[in-house]
C-alpha cells in the first residue's frame, strides 16, 4: 500500500511538473494568505524606540511582533508602492525635524537605514509618497516639504519647501498656518494640503514628469489655490471615496466631518455632520471601509472613540450609524484590506485595540486582542 502511494505521488509530480521545492513554496504562500505586514509609528518620549513591524492575521485578528527600528518620534509613516521602502517623519520642534528612509524586507519585517533629510519645517506630522517623491506636512513649520527619491529609495534633499501664510478665527490654535495632512487625489494629478491654522485646503497640480534629474517643480499652485471651510473648523485629515467622486474631511477643532463633491479637481461642499458631539476639539483621523459603505472618524480628549457613518451611494452624504468608545487618545487608525477589522492606535492606553467590523451595520466589537505598544500613533499595512 505504501509503495502504491509513493508511486502515485511520483506520477502526480511528473504530470504536473512539480518539485519538492515548488511544493514548499506553495505551502509557504498558503501559510501567508491572510497575513499582513503591519507597521506602527510611535512617540518615543516613553519606552518606545521608534517603528515596529508585525505580522497581522486579518482572519483571526492576532498580531505577531517581527522587528523594530530606532527613530525619534516617528509619528507618521508612508510605504513606497512596491513595499520595499518605508519613510518616517521625525516629529521634532527644531532643526532636527526630519524624514528617515529605510529599506524594508517585507517577509522578515526588518529595516535597514538608508538616510535622513531635514524637513526645514518643524514638527512634520504627515508624509505620503508616490514612489518618485515624498511629501511632508510640517505642523509648526506651516509648510510642505518635497523630497525627490533616489533609485535606491533614499531621499534627496528637499527640492521644494512651500511656506504658507495666514491665520484663523481661533486666537489660540490658529495664530498661524499648521499643515496637518497632504493627500494625493485618486488619479495622482493633484495634491491637497489641509491647514488647521487657516481653515483652508490648498490645491496643487502635480507634474508627473518632474524628477531629480530634470529639476522641474513637482508642485504648482492650483486654480483655485485653496478651498475654505467654516471659520474655526481646523481641517485635519482628508480621504477620498473609492471612486474619487467624493472627499471627506475631519475637522479637529469643530469636530465636524465635511463632505465634498469632487469634480475636475474642485471641491464643492455638500454636507457638514458632527463626529464630535461633546465639544472635545480633538477629532483626529478619518477612513472609509474598503466596500465604500461606511466612514469612520476618531475623536480624542472627551468621549474618546470612533464615530461611525453610513455613506449614501447616490450622493455621498452621511448618516450617523453609531459610536464606539475606545481606549485613551485614539489618534490614527487603519482598516484591514478585507474590511474585517479596524485597528485603533490608542496613544495613552499604550495599545492598539483590534475591533471586528460588522459589514452590514458598520458597528465595531472589541476583540480584546490588544497589541501592546508604547504611545502608538500611526498604523500602516505594507502593500
Amino acid at each position: 500500500m505504501k509503495k502504491a502511494l509513493i508511486t502515485g505521488c511520483a506520477i502526480g509530480m511528473l504530470a504536473w511538473g512539480c518539485s519538492p521545492k515548488k511544493h514548499k513554496a506553495e505551502q509557504a504562500l498558503q501559510e501567508q494568505e491572510g497575513k499582513l505586514t503591519m507597521l506602527v509609528g510611535t512617540y518615543t518620549s516613553g519606552e518606545s524606540k521608534g517603528i515596529y513591524s508585525y505580522r497581522f492575521d486579518e482572519e483571526n485578528g492576532t498580531a505577531t511582533f517581527l522587528s523594530e527600528a530606532e527613530v525619534e518620534n516617528p509619528s507618521y509613516l508612508a510605504v513606497a508602492p512596491d513595499g520595499n521602502t518605508v519613510y518616517a517623519v521625525s516629529e521634532l520642534n527644531d532643526e532636527r525635524a526630519a524624514v528617515c528612509a529605510f529599506a524594508f524586507e517585507k517577509e522578515k519585517g526588518s529595516f535597514r537605514p538608508l538616510n535622513v533629510q531635514p524637513t526645514q519645517g518643524e514638527d512634520p506630522c504627515y508624509i505620503i509618497t508616490n514612489g518618485k517623491y515624498a511629501v511632508t506636512a510640517n505642523y509648526s513649520g506651516g509648510s510642505i516639504s518635497v523630497f525627490p527619491i533616489a533609485p535606491d529609495g533614499s531621499l534627496l534633499p528637499a527640492a521644494e519647501v512651500l511656506k504658507l501664510e495666514g491665520s484663523g478665527a481661533d486666537p489660540e490654535r490658529q495664530r498661524k498656518p499648521h499643515l496637518h495632512c497632504v493627500q494625493f487625489s485618486p488619479d495622482g494629478r493633484l495634491l491637497f494640503a489641509n491647514d488647521l491654522g487657516t481653515d483652508k485646503i490648498y490645491k496643487y497640480e502635480v507634474d508627473k514628469n518632474a524628477d531629480a534629474n530634470n529639476g522641474k517643480p513637482f508642485l504648482k499652485e492650483g486654480t483655485p489655490a485653496a478651498f475654505r471651510v467654516a471659520a474655526g473648523s481646523g481641517p485635519r485629515h482628508l480621504t477620498f471615496a473609492p471612486g474619487g467622486e467624493y472627499a471627506y474631511l475631519i475637522n479637529e477643532l469643530s469636530g465636524m466631518v465635511t463632505v465634498f463633491g469632487c469634480r475636475d479637481g474642485n471641491l464643492t461642499e455638500l454636507q457638514s455632520i458632527a463626529a464630535d458631539t461633546v465639544g472635545a476639539r480633538g477629532s483626529a483621523d478619518i477612513h472609509i471601509s474598503p466596500d465604500g459603505r461606511f466612514l469612520y472618524a476618531s475623536n480624542r480628549l472627551k468621549a474618546d472613540g470612533m464615530a461611525i457613518f453610513r455613506i449614501n451611494p447616490e450622493d455621498g452624504r452621511l448618516t450617523k450609524a453609531g459610536y464606539r468608545l475606545t481606549g485613551i487618545h485614539p489618534r490614527n487608525f487603519a482598516i484591514t484590506p478585507n474590511g474585517k477589522f479596524v485597528l485603533v492606535a490608542c496613544r495613552d492606553s499604550r495599545a492598539i485595540q483590534v475591533y471586528e467590523r460588522d459589514e452590514e451595520s458598520g458597528l465595531l466589537t472589541n476583540t480584546n486582542k490588544d497589541i501592546p505598544v508604547d504611545r502608538p500613533v500611526c498604523i500602516k499595512f505594507v502593500p
